[in-house]
């Protein structure tokens, strides 16, 4: 009896450690979805206009130029970190797999894998083609007429860019709140 009520303790005890750490494994993947979003979001919202609309009212020269490099390399951090971030809460949502039903393990892989496609189209797809559309001008955006082939080009990819990134923040927003939710079924 005595060696049968240690190995239940046993059991119980590597259970009560597989439950912490799944708990912190969850805790650092709600953690991850949330500083991402915040981040992009922060970026569209604010830094992105902000950089536009401060350069353009100090009357830097070539504003849009300065603004349009700041913004370029700004989104760059956002679109690889929720390539990253989004790989990262993949790679958790199938080792802790058992702990979500079905349609929410679905849904969460789908949200997390949709993140993955938009930030990888958005910096290594859309942002690149920016990056060449602006080099093909030959001189600063600013100087480019609005009606040149070029710039209607590179207007029609930024459309696609902010697009990309909304569906990213989209995702990315329901990919938080079903992790969020998981760990509410668990704990409940």
């Amino acid at each position: 009896m005595s060696v049968e009520v240690a190995e239940t303790g046993a059991r119980v005890g590597a259970a009560g450690a597989g439950g912490r750490l799944a708990a912190v494994v969850r805790d650092v993947r709600l953690l991850l979805a949330a500083l991402w979003l915040g981040g992009a979001v922060f970026f569209s919202a604010t830094v992105a206009p902000s950089a536009f609309a401060v350069l353009r009212a100090r009357g830097v020269p070539y504003a849009n130029e300065a603004a349009g490099s700041i913004v370029t390399r700004t989104l760059g951090v956002v679109n690889t970190g929720g390539f990253v971030v989004a790989l990262a809460l993949l790679l958790g949502a199938f080792l802790f797999r058992r702990e979500a039903g079905r349609r929410a393990f679905l849904a969460e892989t789908l949200s997390l894998g949709l993140v993955c496609a938009a930030t990888a189209v958005g910096q290594w797809v859309i942002a690149a083609r920016m990056v060449q559309l602006r080099a093909a001008m030959g001189r600063p955006i600013d100087d480019v007429a609005a009606d040149d082939p070029l710039r209607l080009a590179f207007a029609a990819w930024h459309g696609y860019s902010v697009a990309a990134l909304a569906a990213a923040i989209v995702a990315g927003a329901a990919a938080l709140l079903l992790i969020a939710r998981r760990g509410r079924r668990r704990a409940g």
